[in-house]
């Protein structure tokens, strides 16, 4: 599902984000991506994003090496995934059912399997009456359970969160984890950069741990370690 081999990231700036990274997450894995601030979790998912390039190594992603991707080709990638963000990135002139259904629209997706799609997915993330509301009417948790039902609609084979509850207060953002854990439990590949120690330590899930660039654990049911 998702491989790196031998991955190193360098940035222009001399800093070395990611040294040497080897790691795989099998299909319907859920893992954390842990790290304080500066280690390379966010380095890492843009990494497997496309968003940034490798000096050396090989990713390898649903089965392809997208090392050397060409650029026409990432957006194609792309739609494997779904992606949620710690700031939501919601159009705010968008209602809840244009903000789902614009990211079916890039894709060209039917009017017909749109019309069908978006109030599946926004009954699965319990938004279906807040359909034509905007995101500045809604609440973080809210407006986070918009964000996921975009990252769904399009059957990605994988989500990839970054910081997804950093914005939301602990009980909300317990409402978010038990809803990834429940898109998990489905098939989908959950892979979540996270500060949130609760969380990790709570759910059990495999933990990477990256500490100035370097993979430096990999539990299969691990906690948020005290060096973190």
């Amino acid at each position: 599902m998702i491989e790196f081999k031998n991955v190193t990231k360098v940035y222009t700036t001399g800093t070395e984000a990611v040294h040497d990274a080897s790691f795989s997450i099998d299909k319907g894995e859920f893992a954390f991506l842990v790290g304080s601030s500066g280690s390379g979790k966010s380095t890492l998912i843009k990494l497997i994003l496309k968003e940034e390039e490798a000096n050396s190594g090989n990713i390898i992603i649903n089965g392809k090496d997208i090392t050397y991707l060409k650029p026409k080709r990432v957006p194609y990638l792309r739609r494997s995934m779904g992606v949620v963000f710690q700031d939501f990135r919601l159009l705010p002139d968008k209602t809840v059912y244009e903000n789902v259904a614009f990211a079916m629209y890039i894709v060209k997706s039917t009017p017909k399997h749109i019309r069908r799609q978006v109030p599946y997915v926004l009954s699965q993330v319990g938004l279906s009456e807040k359909s034509k509301m905007y995101p500045n009417e809604l609440s973080g948790g809210e407006q986070q359970r918009v964000a996921l039902a975009r990252a769904l609609v399009n059957n990605p084979s994988m989500i990839i969160a970054d910081e997804p509850t950093g914005n939301l207060d602990p009980d909300t953002a317990w409402d978010i984890m038990n809803l990834l854990d429940e898109i998990n439990r489905r098939g989908t590949t959950v892979v979540m950069a996270t500060h949130a120690k609760d969380i990790v330590n709570t759910m059990k899930k495999r933990v990477i741990q990256i500490n100035k660039g370097i993979i430096v654990r990999d539990d299969k049911k691990g906690g948020y370690s005290s060096e973190v």
